[in-house]
């Protein structure tokens, strides 16, 4: 593995660019009227900026974690495990890569999107990583910085936290809890491996935490419907958010009913595809 390569790997840059496009979204709308001539190059601006500054987040993780990645497949072939890249390289790349994002989101833009931006690095790397070994509020923690991004984006546009940025906030954070406890669901044994602490219950993978899962699900529903109560958005796309939101709904009950691996990891797919899929359906409903 080259140096150029363990860095990029830092970034998880899949995660990173999920995290900048909710950021997007956020921008597109913010904006009172998006015009692709005058405004594409801005959301462009901010995906960028939360890229830079999610990536720092994500290599502080790792830097906390490196000793615990060894034990776990899914994380043993990281650069630091690996011994690629120092913890000093690390900390420089951290350094680097945040205050770049930091500075983009707050110069161009304006310093609430970077004091929202600097918020959220701070939660992920620093409470939400030492807290997954010690409790699973971790996850209701993790989901803050995972909730911010379309935040942020609105911010970005408008200088202002509105009632809308809180909205945005409230629909994505809601998604982390069924996102965050399938996938623990699904990788439980390499979670244990490494003393984290993920799911809801005591008992791990049993109906109480599937029921959890439908409920915050199922909460998602009225959330998604309150850019159109708002005048975010219209009702098209409140329609595809509540067909979306009743599909991944049906996941939970198949978990509920099984207790199975592979209910986890359709729940996991299918959160994957809701929130794209709802947060596209805002912007073109909006333009």
């Amino acid at each position: 593995m080259t140096k150029a390569r363990a860095y990029f790997q830092l970034l998880k840059f899949r995660l990173s660019l999920t995290v900048a496009f909710s950021a997007a979204i956020g921008f597109m709308l913010g904006q009172r009227e998006f015009a692709w001539r005058s405004h594409w190059a801005e959301a462009l601006l901010v995906m960028l900026g939360g890229l830079l500054v999610t990536g720092s987040a994500n290599t502080i993780n790792q830097i906390y974690e490196k000793d615990l990645d060894r034990l776990m497949k899914r994380t043993a072939q990281r650069p630091l495990p690996q011994g690629v890249l120092s913890v000093t390289e690390a900390w420089i790349f951290v350094v680097v890569t945040g205050m770049a994002g930091l500075v983009l989101l707050g110069w161009y833009f304006n310093p609430l999107t970077a004091a929202i931006s600097l918020l959220s690095l701070i939660l992920y790397g620093f409470i939400y990583t030492p807290l997954k070994r010690i409790s699973p509020i971790c996850v209701a923690v993790g989901a803050i910085p995972g909730g911010l991004p379309p935040m942020i984006g609105w911010v970005a546009a408008t200088g202002m936290l509105t009632v809308e940025a809180w909205i945005l906030f409230g629909i994505q954070f809601m998604w982390q809890f069924p996102h965050f406890w399938a996938i623990a669901w699904v990788l439980d044994e390499d979670y244990s491996k490494a003393g984290f602490r993920m799911l809801p219950t005591a008992g791990g993978r049993d109906l109480r935490t599937a029921f959890q899962i439908m409920t915050y699900t199922l909460l998602l529903i009225p959330l998604s419907l309150l850019p159109m109560q708002f005048g975010m958005t219209g009702k098209t796309s409140a329609l595809i958010a509540v067909l979306c939101g009743v599909l991944f709904l049906m996941q939970t009950f198949y978990l509920m009913r099984t207790g199975s691996k592979k209910a986890a990891m359709r729940i996991m797919f299918g959160s994957f595809l809701y929130l794209p899929i709802v947060q596209i359906a805002l912007v073109i409903d909006k333009l």
